[in-house]
């Protein structure tokens, strides 16, 4: 199938930055040991905080490191490809080739999220594992988690599909990138679990869709969500997945209509 050669085409593209992926490992761990002594010293103050307790907390960190590049929680990844394609105008090519350009970019997203999945999320865990007392799923927890990362990395891909598509307009994407990077960093759950905000914020950034990132995937694996609260985590990625990509759908559309416009 097209699409399943174009995600393994990416698979095999970002395999090709050993040392790019080997630095991004090194820069994780390191990351994930200083962030793991701060929650020790925060739930040693506070120790059922969000519920979670301690091994929750640093375990938390950890799988943070881990879905940090596979969900591109600061932006990266396929949409930065098209982003240059709508600038230099050869994106005029893509809209004219006989396949969805949606399809085409979540594919080689979704390979680019493998790779990062298989060295950059599994590697630093590894160490975290062997540097601290971790927790991981039990029974159906595994499946949960499964289900759960590629439907996080599709939320992502949407909206940062959707900040590309802003060049279609603004020419330049990158005040748009920014802004969506701080509101990723925050309300997926990264700096801090979300499950730790204080009152109503908690239940607003719950319900925001970059808690699909990190935050819903986490409680699936600490066991947090069990039972029909696992299903509805699922149901909430996914639902948020499908609206997005409509409006990607449509936001391409229009864009498409644009430059056919301007091209004639």
């Amino acid at each position: 199938m097209l699409y399943a050669a174009v995600a393994v085409r990416a698979f095999r593209r970002y395999s090709t930055y050993t040392t790019a992926t080997l630095a991004g490992i090194f820069t994780n761990s390191v990351f994930g040991v200083i962030i793991s002594f701060t929650y020790i010293a925060v739930w040693h103050e506070s120790p059922r905080a969000g519920g979670y307790d301690v091994t929750d907390a640093v375990t938390y960190v950890w799988l943070g490191q881990a879905m940090l590049m596979t969900v591109a929680v600061w932006g990266g990844g396929a949409t930065d490809d098209l982003s240059t394609r709508i600038r230099t105008g050869d994106v005029a090519i893509d809209l004219y080739r006989p396949t969805s350009l949606l399809g085409w970019w979540l594919a080689s997203d979704l390979g680019r999220a493998g790779f990062h999945l298989l060295t950059r999320g599994l590697a630093p865990t590894l160490v975290g594992a062997l540097l601290f007392d971790l927790r991981f799923p039990h029974g159906l927890g595994w499946l949960w988690f499964a289900l759960s990362v590629p439907l996080a990395v599709v939320v992502s891909f949407s909206i940062r599909m959707l900040v590309t598509a802003s060049a279609f307009w603004l020419l330049d994407d990158t005040g748009v990138k920014q802004l969506n990077a701080i509101f990723a960093m925050f309300l997926s759950g990264l700096m801090v679990p979300l499950v730790i905000f204080p009152g109503w914020t908690r239940a607003v950034a719950m319900a925001l869709p970059w808690s699909a990132y990190l935050q819903v995937p986490a409680d699936l694996w600490l066991g947090q969500r069990t039972g029909w609260a696992a299903v509805g985590g699922l149901a909430f990625q996914a639902g948020w997945a499908v609206v997005l990509l409509l409006v990607c759908a449509a936001v391409l559309r229009l864009a498409e209509r644009r430059v056919v416009v301007q091209g004639g």
